[in-house]
């Protein structure tokens, strides 16, 4: 299916007004030019519904139109619309579009070759100026991999190199000619962190700093503190600016701060802006990370990989961070060592807790729900109560929550996008398969219906010359 969405130009002037507020403020230059493909209203009936909330619905319907959901109602009532299509999903069940919070699907491209390598911009050990957006290539072949598992959102990270690996950016799962085409629209922005062997291996085996882990903190440190004068900066230059107004230019006029892109993008985390993604694996880091936030004034969104984030899940739960885990990887390198397989369970356990199933791979992210099970068998085997309704969870709710996102996604509420799919039967069986995809009520996956999956540019190949 080829891409029939068009770029929309992008307006000039993005950048006027710059020297009336912060930098980390100022208007998005790269803008969203996704539009949703054309629907038609969409009535699934007879289905066992995981609306994303908690909630499991036995023999549901489910509405969609003008590309929202508009009703989920149990057998006791009927849906009914005229000209809509008729989907009956008798012995299937729906849930929620999955949404990846840690993918480097268009930055790590496949095939995996050198010249997809566009992940890590290993030139500095803070390098908070790249966007993963300016990376992704949008004919990678693993967008399509991931919508037949049912993802229908994703989020594409940097990679953990660095102590600040850069902005990463949030996807809808769609066919399209730039990734513009393809940014979720309103959606914040990610800032990839690292702590641990990552950055100190790799700038230690270079003779730089830094080559431990306390290296690492007083490296984030150093740069919260420089970004905290940067807003200052600006703050006192509007401050003047608001002074001087209705007055005549004059030679005293304030000179704005020197626009740095690195400084940009730490304000804006500092903000509230950006939202901060810490790759950390041990549990007395993710303590120190806790700490280092309170003490600079921004907030975590999530903990990637944190294989001992069940050592300090009430500590997690308390700060209001997700966790976004795999289910069970684990000993590949020291500190992944003491990884368990309960740990997505034990997370997800406290008062507000946040656990979600995150794939930080092309294939994982491919079986999503299979890895969700996985950790909804082990906390069940340690004797915690896992409905498939609350697992589901972690593969829509909390991800949306962790993203900025859940206002419009996630969950399958009235006036939420919709972004659905329909499995052949429970999803977190080993047999599941993702039957049906919608994004925006746009049927754009269909199992059995080869026109409806999406093959990119790059896999149709070239067709050989005829000589006449």
């Amino acid at each position: 299916m080829k891409s029939t969405s068009s770029l929309l130009t992008i307006a000039a002037g993005m950048l006027a007004g710059w020297a009336a507020a912060p930098a980390a403020l100022a208007a998005e230059p790269y803008p969203s030019t996704y539009q949703p493909l054309p629907s038609v209203p969409t009535v699934i009936v007879n289905a066992t519904i995981l609306t994303g909330t908690g909630e499991r619905i036995d023999n549901g319907s489910l509405l969609l139109a003008r590309g929202r959901v508009e009703q989920v109602v149990d057998a006791s009532r009927r849906l009914r619309e005229e000209d809509a299509v008729l989907i009956d999903a008798q012995g299937r069940w729906v849930t929620p579009g999955l949404i990846d919070v840690h993918s480097h699907l268009g930055v790590y491209a496949s095939p995996y070759v050198k010249a997809h390598a566009d992940g890590n911009e290993m030139t500095a050990p803070v390098t908070a100026q790249v966007w993963a957006e300016h990376s992704v290539w949008p004919q990678d072949p693993g967008f399509a991999r991931a919508l037949a598992g049912g993802v229908t959102t994703l989020q594409v990270l940097p990679g953990s190199a660095n102590l600040v690996g850069g902005r990463g950016v949030t996807l809808k799962n769609v066919p399209s000619v730039s990734y513009q085409g393809m940014k979720f629209p309103g959606a914040p922005q990610g800032l990839k962190m690292a702590c641990g062997e990552n950055p100190k291996r790799v700038y230690g085996e270079r003779m730089q700093t830094p080559s431990t882990r306390m290296g690492n903190v007083a490296g984030y440190r150093a740069e919260w503190i420089a970004a905290q004068k940067y807003i200052r900066d600006w703050e006192a230059y509007n401050a003047k600016m608001a002074a001087r107004a209705g007055r005549e230019p004059a030679d005293d006029e304030p000179e704005p701060p020197a626009r740095d892109l690195k400084l940009e993008t730490l304000a804006g985390a500092l903000q509230g802006e950006i939202l901060v993604h810490m790759h950390c694996y041990r549990a007395d880091e993710m303590m120190t990370v806790l700490d280092m936030a309170e003490e600079h004034g921004y907030k975590v969104s999530a903990f990637h990989d944190g294989v001992e984030a069940y050592e300090i899940a009430a500590e997690v739960a308390e700060h209001g961070v997700c966790g976004a885990l795999w289910a069970d990887w684990w000993g590949f390198k020291a500190e992944a060592w003491d990884g368990i397989q309960e740990n997505i369970a034990l997370v997800d356990r406290p008062q507000g807790g946040c656990a979600i199933v995150h794939s930080d791979s092309s294939e994982g992210i491919q079986r999503l729900n299979q890895e969700a099970a996985k950790a909804m068998t082990r906390g069940q085997r340690a004797g915690l109560d896992i409905p498939p309704e609350r697992a589901n969870r972690w593969l829509t709710d909390n991800a949306a929550r962790a993203l900025g996102i859940l206002e419009h996604t996630g969950t399958l509420e009235p006036g939420k996008m919709a972004d659905v799919v329909i499995w052949n039967g429970n999803p977190f069986s080993v047999y599941a398969q993702a039957d049906q995809v919608f994004i925006d009520g746009a049927r754009v996956y269909d199992r059995n219906d080869p026109a409806r999956q999406p093959v990119s540019d790059f896999e149709l190949g070239q067709s050989a010359g005829v000589a006449e």
